[in-house]
Formats: structure tokens, sequence, C-alpha cells
């Protein structure tokens, strides 16, 4: 399940807000976060605090699921021009050169993966939950005995 956010008439030409844009289209959503985090492109803390928004916005839409099982990322991000103030600055001669102070909109879609059966990732995600559910144990015989980790808590304690 998806969810959005927006941001409007930020004070930056969309260029410079692209190009931090396509740092993170595509990316899961805690590695484009630590990529913001030291960007030094002054758009990164205005997307980071954006992203930081869409993860409220999917919070608030998926009350029963924790954020860190879902396997969110960053399906959309895109950087629309905004208004444009025009402005005039004194050129020679008592000329008047104009100049265009640019604004833009970013929105930002975030939407969790959900992996094919048979992918690798999938693979590696069922045999993480499972490892900590239950453990194997081998005997000098070769046989093997599974025990909970429930079981073998309640023996050491």
């Amino acid at each position: 399940m998806e969810a959005t956010a927006k941001l409007r008439n930020v004070p930056t030409s969309p260029r410079k807000m692209r190009l931090v844009a396509n740092l993170v289209r595509g990316q899961k959503v805690t590695r484009a976060l630590g990529l913001l985090k030291f960007e030094a492109n002054s758009g990164a803390e205005k997307i980071e605090k954006l992203l930081l928004s869409a993860l409220a916005n999917w919070q608030q839409k998926n009350e029963n699921e924790r954020i860190e099982d879902a396997n969110l990322y960053i399906k959309e991000i895109f950087v629309d021009e905004g208004r444009q103030l025009k402005r005039l600055r004194p050129a020679p001669q008592g000329r008047g050169h104009r100049i265009r102070k640019r604004s833009n909109h970013v929105t930002l879609v975030v939407d969790s993966k959900v992996e094919p059966l048979g992918s690798k990732a999938a693979i590696q995600q069922a045999t993480e939950t499972n490892s900590t559910q239950t453990s194997v144990t081998r005997t000098r015989r070769g046989s093997s005995k599974k025990t909970t980790t429930e079981n073998t808590a309640e023996a050491t304690a």
C-alpha cells in the first residue's frame, strides 16, 4: 500500500532539486534517509523531511504494520516547476536585466515492495524468520533435534 507526500513552492530551482531526487529514486527508505542525511546539497534536507512525512502518512494508513517489516522503498519521486518570481536587476546604461527566481513542487510516493516467491530476497527473508523461530541441534549419531528458542531460554534459566 502506497503513501504520498507533496512539498510545494520550494524556493530552489527545479534543476538543483532534481539532482537530489535522482539520488534516492528507487532506493529503500532506510538507505535513502542515510544518503540524504549526509548529502551536501541544499535540497537534501527538504527531501529528507518530505520522506519522513511520507513515512508518517504510510504509518497512518497501515496502523497494524511496522515500518521495519514493510520493506518500504521510494516508488516515485518527481520535481515539477513552480511559479517564477520575476525581478529586475540594474544593468549598465539605465537598462534592467530580468532575474527569474524559480521554485518547484516535489511529489514523493512510498510503497512496500513485495518480493516474488522464487527470488533470492524472498528466500533470504524466509530463512531469517525461520532461523529466529526454530534452531536445529545435531547429536553425536547425526540425528537432528528441533528446539524452539523459547525452550532453550527456559532450559538456560
